[in-house]
């Protein structure tokens, strides 16, 4: 498989991380290593902002942000901002 962040020939993630079309996307198009990466990222962010992962509106921006580092090329992917440490609000 051609992994669709990296470009690199490597194998897929042996299952879906998420349950859902966007993890099923995941697996198939996305290697270990740029998962990898994304779980980092993805912990920062949750770390920086204060994000409760079982609320609704920090899972969308999550996933929203899985997207754009993933498959945008992270392009548009939340800059960790410090002056808005422990805030998602927009």
């Amino acid at each position: 498989m051609i992994c669709v962040r990296c470009g690199q020939n490597e194998a897929g993630l042996e299952r879906a991380p998420l349950r859902n079309e966007l993890g099923e996307r995941a697996r198939t198009e996305i290697c270990p290593e740029c998962w990898a990466e994304w779980l980092r990222y993805q912990t920062a962010l949750i770390n920086h902002y204060g994000l409760d992962p079982r609320e609704k509106k920090n899972r969308d921006f999550l996933q929203e942000n899985m997207e754009s580092f993933l498959f945008r090329g992270g392009d548009d992917a939340e800059e960790i901002d410090t002056s808005k440490q422990g805030s998602i609000e927009w």
